[in-house]
């Protein structure tokens, strides 16, 4: 069983001194990309609310992200940012984003205060990167082209239509990086929307090669997500089956081998912490670009856990 995992910033901050620096190969990252509550504006909040607490703007994952950003920047130096996010998927072909100048911004949320829709995060694309990701997915045999226009977002029917980074991408990335990001490029890839685990450690698999171009490859989404259900975000008001599975996770990515990992969505609290597993199945695509195509695969001293942060678990594979 998974213990002594990074909780505290003091634990996480070691975890993220102990990655290795300027690898041949750069890691892949799932990380939690929280929700637009981490850009909260404070009047919005309750400070008794534990929700926001835990998942707001002061909370741990805030905290851990606003450490996470400098580490891979200062670790890496990449020369590229290949982002995947819960907030994009399509079904048959990969969509690589090609905005050029600069990567507008998909407010793909609704309900929130007006200040989280007047958010800025100033980044480029590149379609030098954008047209080597591509060519990545087309070696391994996937269909994918580039985008810059309208594209139907999201899922179930109801999605967001529009060109831009996604709320999964740019609410994390200005803690990360800052508001104003233009150095490192970059650019966004949809997941698969068939949302199978197999699938989807495919398609990181597919672009695990950028790894040793200086690429930083990351694919964010969330360990617990219940939007049916608002307590599943708060430890404290969690019920035990969340937490069960929050634990079932530290295991799995803790475990030598995959099936451990690949058999979580069907762990008995996996549908109560994902009715739908569109914010789980991005850690798939981080396992697979960090550690190739899944056949024959040994996770054995190849993943770190960076946070254990309840249902904001973050992790790096290929250390």
């Amino acid at each position: 069983m998974a213990s002594s995992l990074p909780t505290t910033r003091t634990e996480w901050q070691a975890a993220l001194a102990s990655l290795p620096s300027s690898p041949p190969k750069i890691p892949a990252f799932f990380f939690a990309h929280g929700s637009p509550m981490l850009a909260s504006p404070p009047s919005s909040r309750s400070p008794s609310d534990p929700v926001s607490a835990h998942m707001g703007p002061t909370g741990p994952l805030a905290q851990f992200l606003a450490d996470f950003g400098p580490t891979l920047l200062s670790k890496y130096s990449p020369r590229g940012i290949v982002v995947f996010s819960a907030h994009w998927e399509t079904s048959g072909e990969r969509l690589v984003t090609d905005y050029g100048a600069q990567n507008p911004l998909l407010m793909d949320y609704y309900g929130f205060d007006k200040a989280l829709y007047e958010l800025q995060f100033k980044s480029r694309g590149d379609t030098a990167l954008a047209n080597r990701v591509v060519e990545c997915f087309k070696d391994a045999g996937q269909l994918a082209r580039l985008t810059n226009k309208l594209e139907p977002r999201g899922h179930d029917g109801r999605g967001f239509q529009g060109p831009g980074l996604d709320h999964g991408v740019f609410v994390p990335f200005r803690i990360m990086f800052g508001d104003d990001f233009m150095d490192v490029p970059i650019v966004q890839v949809s997941i698969d929307a068939s949302l199978s685990p197999e699938k989807n450690w495919a398609v990181g698999a597919a672009v695990s090669k950028l790894r040793e171009e200086n690429i930083l490859v990351l694919s964010g989404g969330l360990t617990i997500h219940n939007l049916r259900d608002f307590s599943s975000f708060s430890p404290t008001l969690a019920k035990k089956p969340y937490h069960d599975f929050q634990q079932a996770v530290l295991d799995a990515v803790t475990s030598p081998s995959p099936n451990p990992l690949l058999t979580l969505v069907r762990h008995p609290s996996f549908r109560l912490a994902h009715p739908r597993a569109e914010h789980f199945v991005p850690i798939y695509v981080a396992a697979g670009a960090g550690l190739g195509p899944l056949e024959g695969t040994d996770m054995a001293g190849k993943v770190k856990v960076l946070s254990a942060i309840y249902g904001s678990v973050t992790v790096a594979f290929g250390v």
